[in-house]
């Protein structure tokens, strides 16, 4: 299905903010859609104040342009290298939050994107590495516990200081040891469970993502919640789209429409995980005469465009920018660029998610005698 038009040009936005200008061309080629659409979409949010154009080149227009340092005052290479998955706004933001840090702390941001394939970051590093890098701040993309452990060995071999954004590697694995800082997304589930519970929400319906570490941390975080809540009487979880799965087998119900789910278990409530998935899903539950919130309400996990929609979706807010933030600074701390010594005890920090209340929810009404 096509993108929607505003979650693209959301992400047109937070790549010229991470890198401060951006090429027409590379855009499109990013975003995988022609450049007559990329320069609409640059139109519009030049017209909104957001972007400023040039020539084949857009800038952003909240950032005051660096000044250039004299020759010879920085060091050749003098730059930390970022990779992160293409397509993925939600970590986009975490990279627009690193960028403040690290720029402020005089150092370059060298942003490197894997493409959907497996062991793309291996060669992103080590082409960063070669170039120079001085640190690496990573958010490898580990589709299924299988390619996860097998990065492990290279990053633990690493020879820079390095930060992982939104992974927390496996508890005794050659990665344990590794600086990472991560949205507390158990915390963020139970938010989402608490809220709808609280408006008298009995029976409820997961659909989330199972093709990342966030979204297999989703999972077993719902499950553990429903059946340990005194609260929930029914429940169950199920793919939030076909192609979101990568650790099956799925039984017939994980794989069904959500609609039929919902019929099945007689709920009322429902967490969806992400956002493009959730407003896809509420389209698709209104086709069915579905009603958000009067029939179902609707939370959303992830909060990059759920406000966006017809309905404007409630939904759990992660710190998106502060897990960049926090992670540049931890790095800046290994590399010794803030007074503190860069040795010290490894660090696994995780922030805290909250959640914002919009349309999509709201009290069960009393069943009718």
């Amino acid at each position: 299905m096509r993108e929607p038009v505003e979650l693209r040009r959301q992400r047109i936005l937070a790549a010229v903010q991470a890198r401060g200008s951006a090429r027409v061309r590379d855009l499109a080629a990013e975003l995988e859609v022609s450049v007559v659409t990329v320069r609409r979409d640059v139109e519009e949010l030049t017209r909104e104040g957001k972007l400023r154009r040039g020539h084949g080149v857009v800038r952003s227009a909240t950032l005051v342009p660096r000044q250039e340092p004299p020759a010879g005052d920085a060091a050749e290479g003098d730059a930390v290298a970022v990779v992160v998955p293409e397509r993925h706004s939600y970590l986009y933001e975490a990279l627009h939050g690193a960028r403040s840090v690290l720029e402020e702390a005089g150092l370059r941001i060298a942003l490197h994107i894997a493409p959907q394939v497996a062991g793309a970051e291996r060669p992103l590093v080590e082409r960063a590495l070669a170039d120079g890098a001085r640190g690496l701040l990573l958010a490898p993309r580990w589709r299924s516990r299988a390619l996860e452990e097998a990065d492990y060995g290279w990053l633990a071999a690493l020879d820079v200081p390095a930060v992982l954004m939104e992974r927390r590697p496996r508890p005794g694995s050659a990665l344990h040891a590794m600086d990472s800082v991560c949205s507390d997304h158990v915390h963020g589930a139970r938010l989402a469970v608490e809220h709808l519970v609280g408006l008298g929400h009995r029976r409820l319906v997961f659909a989330t993502r199972d093709d990342s570490p966030t979204a297999r941390t989703l999972r077993s975080a719902f499950r553990a919640i429903a059946e340990e809540h005194p609260l929930v009487e029914e429940w169950a979880w199920l793919l939030s789209a076909p192609e979101a799965g990568q650790d099956g087998p799925y039984s017939e119900q994980e794989t069904a429409e959500l609609s039929a789910v919902l019929r099945e278990v007689g709920a009322t409530g429902a967490v969806l995980h992400g956002d493009v998935d959730a407003l896809m899903l509420v389209q698709q539950l209104a086709d069915c005469g579905v009603r958000v919130p009067e029939d179902c309400s609707v939370v959303a996990y992830d909060d990059v465009v759920a406000s966006l929609g017809a309905t404007p979706l409630t939904a759990v807010t992660p710190p998106k920018a502060e897990v960049g933030r926090v992670a540049a600074e931890l790095l800046l701390r290994r590399l010794g660029r803030t007074g503190a010594a860069a040795a010290g005890a490894v660090q696994r920090v995780e922030l805290l998610p909250s959640l914002t209340v919009r349309d999509s929810t709201r009290a069960l009404e009393p069943a009718s005698n």
